[in-house]
């Protein structure tokens, strides 16, 4: 199996190296990649010498997965978060989980900062993705290359991408959940405030699944309204 791991970025120039630092160990069986959405910083820079290829895109999660995607040579995909660490045996547990049939899953997430809620906020998250089926983006989402072709590449929407992906893909085949943890920044958490964050989550999720369209939710989440009340 070759795995393909493709990262995100924007701006992510203070962070970057730390992220791609412990995948070095992986590059003989995973081949990494690097999708700018016009950083305006050093990031490409910085990332240059730690992965195999880096590709240039239009802005936005979606499309630079799908570019990232569309560039790589691997049997199967692992998109991962700019600020998110894998597993050690992360190729291990991937190539176990092709033997037993499943074509795509992710993995259990550890939020790390100060804020005390995070523990219990990964353990939510854990919990409601197993009961669900459905993964976010923060949890290292892994597909074949088959079936992501299969069900047409990430939707091009500028927010929820992965609920709309995880949704296809479970229409699909079940997801394997993986116990193996994902270390992620809490960041976002730290910043806005666990319980603001949270409430904002679960709003644009109500809002979503009631048909509201990406657009609309996407100017509620980039307007900071939410976070100054």
């Amino acid at each position: 199996m070759l795995l393909s791991i493709i990262i995100p970025t924007c701006n992510e120039a203070e962070i970057i190296v730390n992220t791609l630092k412990p995948l070095q160990a992986l590059r003989e069986h995973c081949e990494l990649i690097i999708v700018d959405g016009d950083s305006i910083d050093n990031t490409v820079l910085k990332a240059s010498p730690y992965v195999d290829r880096v590709i240039k895109s239009t802005p936005g999660r979606a499309l630079q997965m799908n570019a990232g995607a569309q560039q790589a040579q691997g049997d199967t995909f692992l998109f991962l978060h700019a600020d998110s660490y894998l597993p050690q045996n992360v190729t291990v547990i991937i190539q176990q989980a092709l033997s037993q049939g499943y074509c795509w899953g992710r993995f259990d997430i550890h939020l790390t900062g100060k804020p005390r809620l995070l523990p219990v906020i990964s353990l939510l998250i854990n919990y409601r993705s197993r009961l669900t089926g459905i993964a976010t983006g923060d949890q290292a989402i892994f597909i074949t290359r088959q079936t992501f072709t299969a069900i047409g590449h990430y939707p091009v929407i500028e927010l929820m991408e992965d609920i709309a992906l995880s949704k296809k893909m479970r229409s699909v085949a079940k997801p394997f959940c993986s116990r193996n943890k994902v270390i992620s920044s809490g960041r976002r958490w730290e910043q806005y405030g666990c319980i603001k964050t949270i409430l904002l989550m679960w709003w644009l999720r109500l809002l979503f699944f009631s048909g509201t369209p990406t657009t609309k939710l996407n100017k509620l989440y980039q307007s900071g309204l939410f976070w100054s009340r």
